[in-house]
């Protein structure tokens, strides 16, 4: 998308604004106001080791009617124990304040370095001036506050007619490393104005990120901190609580596109990244057996230091096949194809493949890995990128 690309979203006011969290000169602190009967969903990370901010958010979203979303960059809050808890909560406060709401109805999110406490005093300091400066058109300098590897924002929109109005999607999102299915280092902010019963709403993002930020995988490494909000304002036309009408088929559409977009964005945008990869498989006994397979594949150091080296080393595609430890295989059954260049055919190369093909397409900055396990109907796909050079220097160097 463009530059003040993303629409205004009735119901919906932002404010960015710098709080100094690291040594940089940048927006830093980001502050959503929701308009009073918007309705709030989302879905958390399943790391473990979860954040506070997240443990916080979850239990204020159980609550409902939230009316406002804070997130800072390069903090995590994470692994950073009571004292954690306390400052999400305190963050929590303070925005509550500043909108004359409730400290329930604020949800916190924090992304950055792990293990290390927030700058409370300087993020407390910063969100009166939020508070002041919210404003309907501040989705594009949001998506630009939520950075922090990321070397681009990333935004995307969608508009439906539904009953004769037009309805608006707009959703931002950040994440570049540590990006793994059941989310990623990663935030993701989706909004409509439409109206759409809480019930539903809960179920559209979850079906929603399934079919989006579930699958995608940079590094295979989960974060503390992702979560991934949907926001229905209801400021424009009839509620829709039928999950079979033409109607919401049809925004569940628009907004489902508005998620595999940012999702394909933080691939693009994949740490060090130069290389977007499809990886599809198909033939699989079922849809969780071919996801495995194509998970095995995207996300094996081996397959994505080839893919940068544009070397199609398709053996490395055999060997990550056979780690999915696909019960029953028949590996002489198997064939995989780069574009529409077999090079493994009934398991073996293929008798027409030339190392030559293999590179061509190797070599393109974006492709599609297609492996037939030739066993069922069944096929699922991810997204990927490859291993560069950069990818160790900007992980190595990430706290200095």
């Amino acid at each position: 998308m463009t530059q003040d690309s993303l629409p205004q979203i009735p119901g919906i006011r932002l404010a960015s604004v710098p709080a100094r969290i690291k040594d940089w000169q940048r927006d830093d602190l980001l502050l959503i106001e929701l308009n009073e009967g918007a309705i709030v969903s989302a879905t958390f990370t399943q790391n473990t080791f979860c954040a506070p901010p997240v443990t916080v958010a979850k239990e204020h979203i159980a609550g409902g009617n939230i009316r406002a979303l804070l997130a800072n960059a390069g903090n995590a809050n994470a692994a950073t124990g009571e004292r954690g808890l306390r400052d999400a909560r305190a963050c929590c406060a303070a925005a509550a304040d500043a909108l004359n709401i409730a400290e329930q109805q604020v949800l916190p999110f924090s992304t950055g370095v792990i293990g290390e406490h927030l700058p409370l005093e300087k993020i407390l300091q910063a969100i009166p001036t939020a508070a002041t400066h919210l404003d309907g058109s501040g989705w594009d300098a949001a998506a630009h506050t939520i950075m922090t590897t990321d070397t681009r924002p990333k935004t995307a929109t969608r508009s439906v007619e539904i009953a004769g109005e037009q309805i608006r999607i707009a959703g931002i999102a950040k994440g570049a490393g540590m990006i793994q299915p059941n989310m990623a280092t990663m935030l993701a902010y989706v909004a409509t104005d439409a109206a759409i019963a809480g019930p539903l709403l809960d179920e559209l993002v979850k079906e929603a990120v399934q079919a989006s930020f579930n699958r995608i995988s940079v590094d295979g490494d989960t974060s503390t901190n992702d979560a991934c909000v949907l926001i229905a304002s209801g400021a424009t036309g009839p509620q829709l609580g039928d999950p079979r009408s033409p109607e919401y088929e049809h925004l569940k559409a628009a907004i489902t596109e508005v998620h595999i977009e940012l999702a394909q964005a933080i691939v693009r945008d994949g740490e060090g990244a130069t290389k977007f990869v499809t990886v599809q498989v198909r033939g699989a006994a079922s849809s969780e057996e071919a996801l495995k397979v194509a998970f095995e594949v995207g996300e094996s150091p081996l397959v994505k230091t080839a893919l940068y080296a544009s070397d199609p080393n398709w053996g490395r595609l055999v060997m990550a096949i056979g780690n999915a430890g696909v019960e029953g295989l028949e590996t002489e059954k198997v064939n995989i194809y780069l574009d529409d260049v077999q090079v493994v055919e009934a398991g073996g190369r293929a008798l027409d493949y030339t190392e030559e093909a293999g590179e061509q397409v190797f070599s393109r900055a974006e492709f599609a890995i297609t492996v037939d396990l030739g066993r069922g109907d069944c096929s699922e796909h991810i997204w990927t990128c490859d291993f560069s050079h950069e990818y160790v220097t900007i992980n190595a160097e990430y706290r200095t």
